[in-house]
């Protein structure tokens, strides 16, 4: 009979912190509009619109802004120090110059707490997580940690290295800094704030993998100890927040151990580090939902480190976050009936797009490729055709690796079009 009792009460205390990390996380997705950052409207927005908002903040007592280092080609990395509490937290984004949704969050975050948006109608809640934020916690932000890859619109570093691969060689400025932060302020949580492939899977399934988490591990082993299981725990409750607007679409990153990352050597340091990737989200190439999505997973797991609400999470649930997989493409047709020299057969065409930065603007230009002819059924496209019945014409015979500029056609009558490998 105590058995039982416990196993209930277990459950419901289970259930009742999912309904709370899901109200928290309901009232920052419907409230996020208020602290968008307005002067980013793009994800690559180049370090200037930075350093413009930073010196905003300078302004504001509730911000403390240190030049914490600079970049090989010059340009300042700035800390920004916030909050009174004894749990130190630090975060940083944009590591990797051409990953940026986190750092908009991050800009969206900062807005969040300087509190100038607010209304006299706030939700009690919002004014609450931030009085309980600045009370119980000290932040240290570091946005755009490679401001040189960000202007190159690079993963690397103006040296041409990985920084995430430079952890122990610490041959670029960007990763001696990372190291000193996290040794001189010893963090008891970190946040390491990534993008990654936007096709992505959640699993083996079709959905996107919008946002993945990872408890890095911090040994081959892949063992758990305190500091990372209070990683795992903070991922069960950002997971519970996220899942209302993006159903399935929360992937978990392969926890092999990788000795040079920062990440895993963070974990294995002794801070408590949570990893957080931005993928993809049909419709939203310039990622600005998933900016909210970030801005709502943060601020989730930040509120649970405050209060310590994560000890009331089940750890079990970490391990049901499906694995990310890579069985997406943009666009499969399928069942098409192909000509090709003297042979007539019906196959799947799968095609991705891929975006190139245009040097010194915002934005990007798309090129597409034929990826695979053939069998596709073990896979998914983020568009699909049935082109059952239907006929592949193009100036040229079908080939690997060709632009995606064909129709699809019924008795001579063009039924898809299919430009740059855009279903019009």
């Amino acid at each position: 009979m105590k058995k039982i009792i416990l196993i209930t009460l277990l459950f419901m205390m289970n259930a009742i912190s999912e309904n709370y990390a899901q109200d928290l996380g309901k009232v920052l997705h419907e409230n996020h509009d208020i602290f968008r950052e307005s002067t980013v409207t793009k994800r690559r927005f180049g370090y200037q619109t930075l350093v413009n908002r930073i010196e905003q903040m300078k302004k504001d007592s509730l911000f403390e802004v240190s030049k914490a280092t600079q970049s090989s080609e010059g340009r300042d990395i700035f800390l920004i120090k916030c909050g009174t509490g004894k749990t130190k937290v630090l975060l940083w984004s944009q590591m990797h110059g051409d990953e940026a949704t986190a750092t908009m969050a991050l800009m969206d975050i900062f807005s969040f707490l300087e509190n100038k948006k607010s209304t006299a109608n706030e939700d009690q809640s919002l004014t609450q997580l931030r009085t309980d934020l600045l009370k119980e916690c000290t932040f240290y932000f570091v946005p755009m940690l490679n401001p040189d890859g960000a202007e190159a619109w690079t993963r690397y570093t103006a040296l041409g290295i990985d920084m995430n691969r430079d952890a122990l060689a610490l041959q670029s400025p960007e990763g001696r800094l990372l190291k000193k932060l996290v040794f001189d302020l010893k963090p008891d949580f970190s946040f390491n704030l990534h993008d990654k492939g936007r096709r992505y899977s959640a699993g083996k399934t079709g959905n996107l993998a919008t946002i993945s988490f990872l408890a890095t591990a911090y040994n081959e082993a892949q063992e758990v100890n305190e500091t990372r299981k209070k990683s795992m725990l903070i991922i069960v409750g950002m997971n519970h927040a996220l899942q209302p607007f993006i159903p399935n679409a929360i992937g978990k990153w392969p926890s092999d151990f990788e000795p040079r990352a920062f990440g895993d050597n963070i974990q294995k340091w002794g801070s408590t580090l949570i990893l957080i990737e931005s993928g993809g989200f049909k419709g939203d190439p310039e990622k600005q939902y998933i900016r909210k999505l970030n801005f709502v997973s943060i601020l989730t797991g930040l509120k649970m480190i405050s209060d310590k609400s994560y000890e009331k999470e089940n750890i079990k649930e970490y391990d049901t976050i499906p694995v990310n997989d890579k069985v997406i493409f943009d666009l499969i047709i399928r069942n098409a009936t192909i000509k090709k020299g003297n042979s007539t057969y019906q196959a799947d065409i799968a095609i991705n797009r891929n975006e190139r930065a245009v040097k010194g603007r915002d934005y990007f230009t798309q090129s597409s490729v034929i990826e695979e002819i053939g069998d596709m059924s073990v896979f998914f496209g983020t568009d699909e055709i049935d082109a059952t019945g239907l006929t592949f014409n193009a100036e040229k015979e079908i080939g690997l690796g060709q632009k995606a500029d064909f129709e699809l056609v019924q008795d001579g009558k063009v039924i898809y079009k299919i430009n740059n490998g855009v279903k019009l």
